[in-house]
């Protein structure tokens, strides 16, 4: 039972509201009386709508009950799918669509991708990042990346040959062409422990090659001599949705990985292909933030990998850790018979890269920023 003030006539309303001389009566009142219209107009909208909905007929109601349908399939459909890469993004190195080549690589060729050399406002692109960053969260921590984003047309330019990360290098991080598993040891023993995973996916992969055609998802790179694909689930912090349903478990078990690079244009996770007779040519690698990861999954004899100047040999089911700004190339001089050498790839961050800094770098080189 609600309890309703009795109506007043208008002019008894003003008479009231004119004559008392009481601020509070004057508001009271006022506020009983509204009360009283606002229930009076809740009542008829809600009779109209009654009478609104009584009054449709069935035609207009499956109609309606269609659009829902069909909207609320659509939000699945779009749920599904990964959200498409930026443009700049889906230009970069290794891009199907770009027509350059440099030291068996794909180069993009517009003016505002960070991971291209030949942006000459880079620096200053990257400079604005950071004062962006920094006015949102804080200026603590940022030393070496600030020293690196001022100085860095000296590090690039008089940096010994031996490494020269194309794009950006962080100061003061300890140099060496090879890690040792405890650098990062959970994801290598993660990543070890699905070997089986990962080479089963791969092998059903594998059976869609024949000698006319290249399969769908796999891309062909550039090499001196013989033949190098790779098959990218993550492409420049990209996830590739086709290609990651085709290896579930594999893409699943990125999620895991604590140290992999998910949120800038340095992230990368794909299998990589050497065919008998491949050399692939000596380059460097965009930056020295990361540490690429290799685990083998068939390796035979012949097969090479040489980082500034240092030799080493994949193992099936184990991993091998290496800073690609290292000058770098990779070989399979085995015979035929032997098959194909083929690795994992994924991309984690360098150990002595700061929580800080690593939040820092994903804002500064997110994709399409």
């Amino acid at each position: 039972m609600v309890w309703v003030p009795l109506g007043h006539p208008r002019t008894n309303r003003l008479t009231i509201l004119r004559t008392s001389n009481n601020s509070c009566t004057k508001m009271s009142v006022a506020w009983l009386l509204d009360w009283s219209w606002s229930l009076d107009g809740l009542r008829d909208c809600i009779a109209t709508g009654i009478q609104s909905v009584r009054d449709c007929d069935t035609t207009a109601l499956t109609t309606v009950a269609c659009l829902l349908v069909l909207f609320v399939w659509y939000c699945y459909h779009v749920g599904r799918e990964q959200p498409r890469p930026y443009v700049t993004v889906n230009a970069l190195m290794q891009s199907a669509d770009v027509n350059g080549l440099q030291n068996g690589y794909v180069y993009c060729q517009s003016p505002e991708c960070v991971r291209c050399t030949h942006n000459d406002g880079l620096n200053q692109k990257l400079y604005h990042n950071l004062q962006e960053y920094a006015k949102r969260y804080s200026w603590s921590g940022m030393g070496r990346i600030h020293k690196g984003i001022r100085e860095q047309g000296r590090y690039l330019n008089s940096r010994p040959s031996i490494q020269k990360p194309e794009v950006f290098f962080l100061p003061d991080l300890p140099t060496t062409p090879y890690f040792s598993r405890d650098a990062q040891k959970h994801d290598v023993e993660l990543l070890e422990r699905n070997f089986q995973t990962i080479l089963c996916e791969f092998e059903t992969l594998y059976k869609a090659f024949s000698n006319c055609s290249l399969p769908q998802g796999w891309k062909m790179n550039s090499t001196p001599s013989g033949e190098w694909f790779t098959f990218y689930l993550v492409n420049q912090v990209v996830c590739i949705p086709r290609n990651c349903r085709k290896c579930p478990r594999t893409y699943r078990l990125l999620g895991s990985l604590r140290t992999c690079i998910g949120n800038n244009v340095f992230g990368n996770a794909c299998i990589s292909v050497l065919s008998p007779g491949t050399v692939i040519t000596e380059h460097y690698g965009p930056t020295n933030i990361r540490v690429r990861c290799h685990l083998g999954l068939k390796t035979p004899s012949g097969c090479e990998l040489v980082v500034g100047g240092e030799p080493q040999c994949w193992a099936e089911g184990r991993c091998l850790l290496f800073d690609d700004s290292f000058l770098h190339t990779a070989f399979h001089e085995g015979s035929a018979e032997e098959g194909p050498r083929v690795v994992f790839m994924v991309d984690l961050w360098h150990p002595n890269v700061a929580a800080a800094e690593r939040q820092a770098l994903d804002f500064i080189f997110a994709p399409g920023r």
